[in-house]
């Protein structure tokens, strides 16, 4: 199903590929349904014939939890999203630790232009559950569409700190992306090197805080500090000497052909040593 669009954080979602899930449960029908002139596109019959027997299932209390879920996706995919909104109000008031319906609610009142909407089921989600990686996410790009960096800044480096401290948490390794990707989007380019090299460390199995980091010298025009770490990226793969598609696409578009075949029996060269990041506050 085609989510409402959103201007990503470009790094966070493609490597980490979040994923916003759709699954409304239990509830019943407010919307009227919506005129318009997509009944008179045949292409779009089908679908509202389907949406509006599956209304009549919601008025009756019939329709399953799947049945729901395809309405919801139907009425979005009709651009009806003032309908879908009614549709999932009354299920995340009712199950408000199922944030994934909060989520959603949030990202359709974003798209609606209700920004200020969508920031309140952010923060009601993140008032339940402050390290949870897609609300942060959507917060922070609403947040910069307001000037508001340092805020989401503040926000996402105290949730990253919090799952690393002592026995690390899974959501560390999203919330740190996230943090770096900030960081290089407010200039902050040594505190993100920073950011990717502590995930490295702190996960040394996953490729990824090595390919964010090398992403960033490749930015930064540090092409001999990119092929380095992108080499050591490599040795993280099940098999180093087994072609990896993510790996050799890079390789292929920076020019490092011969970063796409590894030679058996050598050793990739070490990434470069860091730089300690500067104390004080960060730029605007």
């Amino acid at each position: 199903m085609a989510t409402p669009s959103r201007s990503r954080l470009g790094l966070w979602s493609s490597l980490a590929g979040a994923v916003v899930l759709l699954a409304a449960a239990g509830g019943w029908w407010l919307g009227q349904q919506q005129a318009g002139s997509d009944g008179g596109d045949p292409r779009t019959r089908p679908l509202l014939a389907e949406a509006s027997r599956l209304r009549q299932r919601l008025d009756r209390q019939e329709a399953s939890a799947s049945e729901q879920q395809r309405l919801l996706e139907l009425l979005i995919a009709l651009n009806r999203k003032d309908q879908a909104i009614a549709l999932l109000e009354p299920l995340a008031d009712r199950e408000p630790d199922r944030w994934s319906l909060r989520l959603l609610l949030a990202e359709l009142r974003r798209d609606q232009g209700d920004r200020g909407g969508a920031e309140r089921e952010l923060r009601m989600i993140l008032s339940r559950k402050p390290d949870q990686v897609e609300a942060l996410q959507l917060m922070t790009l609403l947040q910069l569409e307001q000037g508001q960096g340092a805020a989401a800044e503040t926000q996402v480096s105290q949730a990253y700190r919090s799952a690393s401290q002592e026995q690390i948490k899974p959501e560390a390794m999203g919330l740190g992306l996230l943090l770096a990707e900030l960081q290089q989007r407010r200039g902050q380019h040594v505190q993100a090197q920073a950011t990717y090299t502590q995930l490295a460390s702190q996960f040394p199995q996953d490729q990824r805080p090595l390919l964010g980091l090398a992403l960033l010298h490749h930015q930064r025009g540090q092409h001999k500090a990119a092929q380095a770490t992108l080499a050591a990226a490599r040795q993280r793969s099940r098999d180093p000497a087994q072609p990896d598609p993510i790996l050799d696409k890079l390789a292929a578009s920076w020019g490092l052909e011969p970063l796409r075949v590894p030679s058996p029996g050598t050793s990739p060269p070490r990434p470069p040593a860091q730089q300690p990041v500067p104390t004080g506050r960060p730029g605007p």
